[in-house]
């Protein structure tokens, strides 16, 4: 392999992008993996040096990573259109099978069988989200420090209530003084590049920026008008209010997410079920199922909101459920990628001015620790509603404690830390257990 592959055509790349929308399961991780296996090792579109330059960026934005690396190859690859239609084709598969999954949860799932796997599926959910919390924890909480930010994330928010926003920002702020004074305490959370070589690859460690690559100020502040018109634009449109406070919603949530989805999920639960009542808990449990066996990025579970708050409220009269269910789900999608296509096409060329290293990940550190602690509370949650089902915030252990679904939730955590099994593995056979369980009563 002495010869790059030739440039792939606009219509390669098409299909490559929608094929990886429709495979994408296994969260981010999974995601990058089969990217890197696919466009660095077996089609060499990109340099695994290129390919973990462009992943460093997007770690460091708030948005879901692997959808933010799609939109940063294509736009490598075939300009600023290729970038937007690969960020489209990796969450609309997505997009789609949610808006059917939402419109089946709510028509049929008061049914015995529906009841009984979903009471399967959400101890299983406590065991995932335990797992991830561990998971991010133990790549990121190296010393004491990040420890310490971890711990006072998590009473924060569970026993002071403080908003997410706010612990996002008090991380970010520790982080940034950490970095300065201590650097070695928050020198961790960065891909490195690797001594592996796959051959020439289309867009090559030395290969010569292209010119749509190269930074314009002139470029970068027309990229930005159109993103604010066009955000602007779309809220005007919005004339029901509960589609506004949804738009002006996840707009927030979208410039919060940084740590990954399970980072923002105790955002939107605040917003979508305490403060503007757009679900339930147990429903917010059932829709992060759904979204653990769907493809794309998990925050997609903003679609299951959007359409549970839009059809709840009625916003197209009692006649036209559905129809506000998609309206609904449409505005919580769009609001919440639209920043993600902004970062990357507006910094993108920024970043390629140089392939050194990126500057400035101390602040990153330490918001990425305190998700640590959040995401733990969100297991606390989520473990409180499956356990104690018939329980209230003012009587916290009232009603019986669920054997099965405490023996169904360590079984998944066994399956998931002893055996390493795949999370869509794990919620599938616990919904099978749930299902069998209601054929045994």
């Amino acid at each position: 392999m002495t010869t790059p592959p030739a440039h792939p055509s606009f219509w390669q790349a098409f299909r490559y992008w929608l094929k990886l929308g429709c495979i994408s399961f296994g969260g981010p991780a999974g995601q990058i993996a089969v990217m890197h296996r696919e466009l660095v090792e077996e089609r060499r579109w990109i340099s695994e040096q290129r390919f973990l330059h462009a992943l460093n960026y997007c770690m460091l934005l708030p948005g879901p990573e692997a959808q933010q690396l799609t939109i940063y190859i294509g736009w490598l690859l075939h300009r600023t259109w290729g970038g937007i239609i690969a960020g489209i084709l990796f969450v609309l598969p997505s997009f789609f099978i949610l808006i059917a999954l939402s419109w089946i949860y709510l028509t049929f799932g008061n049914m015995l069988w529906v009841k009984a796997i979903f009471a399967g599926i959400k101890p299983a959910v406590v065991a995932v989200v335990v797992f991830s919390a561990w998971r991010i924890g133990s790549r990121t909480l190296k010393n004491y420090l990040l420890w310490g930010i971890a711990a006072a994330s998590f009473i924060g928010i569970f026993f002071l209530r403080l908003p997410f926003p706010l612990i996002i920002l008090l991380a970010g702020l520790a982080g940034f003084i950490g970095g300065r004074y201590a650097p070695e305490k928050f020198s961790v959370g960065k891909h490195s590049a690797t001594t592996k070589h796959f051959g020439p690859a289309v867009i090559d460690d030395n290969t010569p920026p292209p010119a749509h690559t190269r930074f314009q100020l002139l470029h970068l502040a027309l990229l930005l008008l159109v993103g604010l018109v066009l955000w602007a634009t779309v809220m005007l449109t919005l004339g029901h209010p509960v589609l506004r406070d949804m738009g002006l919603f996840f707009s927030q949530a979208a410039l919060l997410t940084f740590g990954g989805a399970y980072a923002v999920l105790p955002y939107v639960y605040q917003g979508g079920v305490e403060t503007y009542g757009w679900l339930s808990g147990p429903q917010m449990i059932d829709g992060l199922a759904l979204g653990e066996t769907t493809p794309g990025p998990l925050i997609m579970i903003v679609t299951f909101v959007g359409f549970l708050g839009a059809w709840g409220n009625q916003i197209l009269g009692p006649d036209l459920l559905f129809l506000a269910g998609v309206t609904g789900a449409m505005v919580a999608t769009f609001f919440t990628f639209l920043p993600s296509f902004l970062f990357i096409l507006a910094g993108a060329p920024l970043i390629e001015t140089t392939h050194g290293d990126i500057k400035f990940t101390a602040p990153l550190t330490g918001i990425t620790a305190a998700v640590v602690g959040v995401i733990l509370n969100l297991a606390v949650f989520f473990a409180w509603h499956v356990l104690w089902p018939d329980a209230i915030p003012t009587a916290p252990f009232a009603g019986h404690f669920s054997i099965s679904s405490a023996l169904i939730a360590m079984a998944a955590g066994i399956a998931l830390f002893r055996y390493k099994a795949g999370i869509v593995k794990v919620i599938l056979a616990c919904a099978l257990l749930g299902f069998l369980g209601a054929l045994l009563r």
